[in-house]
């Protein structure tokens, strides 16, 4: 292993003598195992802990396809990592890559080629300020990937020798990528069509307005984009609070009648006594307290959509009149004679059932099959997987404005608890959850005692308290803070100890309560 000129100086602000044991067992595992995975989980830690790296990445060059692929990274979310894929000379990877040399970027604001293919840098924010460094990963003279890392320098000749140091592990890697190519390339070509596939899918069309990638709101967006094209009926399904109300926005304000008003009306919200005159208007004296002319919803909306939610809720009187006006798309106000035609798109939504009501009688089958022309249904917050951390964050960021309070992150444990809870209210639920739980973050970290009892998950104790006793809800506060000391030192139970004013060995004794193992947070 080769070493640096000023290895062991301290003059620069950061020491790096704290490295050679880590390249030490890196070089270790390279030579003895050749096991590419132990070794880049290495090489990451090492550059997120010893060298402040802010982000971190290796990229795998595949030969035959010509794609380099992110292979593993820190700092970037899985659908971030999933955007980075690069051709030959493409951007400062593609480039690094083409010629078998490093390139330096001091600051990323001031360079042009620096694509930001992932999508993770804020062009407004601090992140313009990282220097980017991107190294080769060689054997001979064939390039077979690079590592690449983000992060704030303030020194010049510090930043010079963290090219070295990546350098060195890129050297170090290099055996281990080349075997792993070897014997993977096919694998490696299929998972980079799949990123980009799936990225494709992503970006070809997604509403502005709805959060999430996950696969049922992919194909949510693939019927969303077919039906914009068109003045078709649309019927949006699925339970209360999933968001029918953003699908219908979004279907109107991306269809030719974007231009036109987009008027809403709840079916469940008035007595059945007035939604025909809401509606449909009413003539001047047509019934008492009609004072004058007053056009009805569907007037409003000429030139446009009108989106009937809760349509289920609607009376079978009201059901008729509703069927004339998608089969003629003409109706009269209440008390008057003159027909009026409108040209719009109608949209309605329900959490009900419509199949079963019509075979209850309680639903029209003609207003039915009128209204079921474009089914969509909206999945349940449950069966959308990591949408409901990137709507969590979303919330986040969004009351962070809104209230003036700053919230960084969500803690590991809260995080768990969101994915593991089932959500009967769905988004609407997570909203108010995540509002409520801001207001009580004291520390600029949404932590799982924030949530509400109904997410609070039963921490493994030796007590027989009940799940919502006082005992439990102690434990799920302890384990919750040994989480985040062992995340926040990387497993170090010396320093995860003194963090929360433990000795060692009672953290280990704590440790054993939760059966939490240290290894998991290195």
């Amino acid at each position: 292993m080769s070493s640096l000129p000023h290895y062991c100086e301290c003059d620069f602000g950061e020491c790096r003598t704290d490295l050679l044991p880590l390249l030490y067992e890196m070089s270790q595992i390279a030579t003895e195992s050749g096991d590419l995975s132990s070794i880049i989980n290495i090489l990451l830690r090492l550059m997120q802990r010893h060298m402040k790296v802010v982000r971190g990445m290796v990229s795998l060059h595949d030969r035959d396809s010509g794609s380099i692929v992110l292979h593993e990274s820190f700092g970037l979310s899985a659908e971030e990592a999933g955007k980075g894929v690069y051709l030959l000379g493409e951007g400062i990877t593609g480039r690094v890559v083409e010629t078998g040399q490093s390139i330096v970027v001091p600051c990323i604001r001031d360079e042009p080629a620096f694509l930001n293919r992932t999508g993770s840098r804020d062009c407004e924010s601090d992140d313009a300020n990282l220097s980017f460094i991107c190294v080769p990963i060689m054997r001979g003279r064939q390039v077979m990937g690079t590592i690449s890392a983000e992060r704030l320098y303030d020194n010049a000749e510090l930043l010079k020798l963290d090219v070295e140091v990546l350098s060195i592990l890129a050297t170090t890697t290099a055996q281990a990528v080349e075997l792993y190519l070897v014997e993977n390339v096919e694998n490696v070509a299929l998972e980079a069509e799949n990123r980009r596939l799936r990225s494709a899918l992503g970006e070809r069309f997604k509403p502005a307005n709805i959060i999430g990638n996950s696969k049922p709101m992919l194909e949510v967006y693939q019927l969303i984009e077919r039906v914009v094209r068109t003045r078709t009926t649309v019927l949006i399904l699925g339970e209360s609070g999933v968001g029918k109300e953003l699908v219908a926005g979004a279907i109107h304000y991306n269809s030719s009648m974007a231009k036109g008003p987009f008027v809403k009306f709840n079916c469940a919200s008035l007595p059945e006594s007035v939604i025909e005159s809401e509606l449909f208007g009413h003539e001047k004296g047509s019934f008492t307290g009609a004072i004058g002319l007053r056009k009805g919803r569907f007037e409003e909306a000429a030139g446009g959509t009108i989106f009937l939610d809760e349509v289920g809720e609607m009376s079978l009187t009201t059901q008729a009149k509703l069927l004339r006006v998608l089969q003629e798309r003409s109706f009269e106000r209440v008390g008057g004679n003159t027909t009026l035609h409108v040209d719009l798109r109608v949209i309605a939504a329900t959490n009900r059932n419509l199949a079963e009501m019509v075979a209850e009688g309680s639903f029209r089958e003609d207003l039915y099959y009128r209204l079921n022309v474009f089914p969509i249904t909206i999945p349940p917050l449950r069966e959308r997987g990591s949408d409901i951390i990137t709507l969590a964050d979303h919330f986040v960021s969004r009351f962070s404005k809104e209230m003036g309070i700053e919230v960084k992150r969500i803690s590991t444990p809260a995080l768990n608890m969101l994915q593991t809870y089932h959500w009967p209210g769905n988004v609407r639920e997570l909203e108010n959850v995540i509002e409520r739980a801001m207001l009580l973050s004291e520390d600029g970290v949404i932590h799982g005692y924030h949530l509400p009892p109904s997410l609070q998950a039963p921490v493994v104790g030796d007590g027989e308290a009940p799940a919502d006793g006082l005992e439990a809800r102690l434990n799920a506060i302890e384990y919750e803070l040994i989480v985040e000391a062992l995340k926040l030192h990387h497993g170090n139970m010396t320093e995860a100890a003194a963090h929360l004013g433990l000795t060692r060995r009672v953290l280990g004794l704590r440790m054993g309560k939760y059966h939490l193992n240290y290894r998991n947070y290195r």
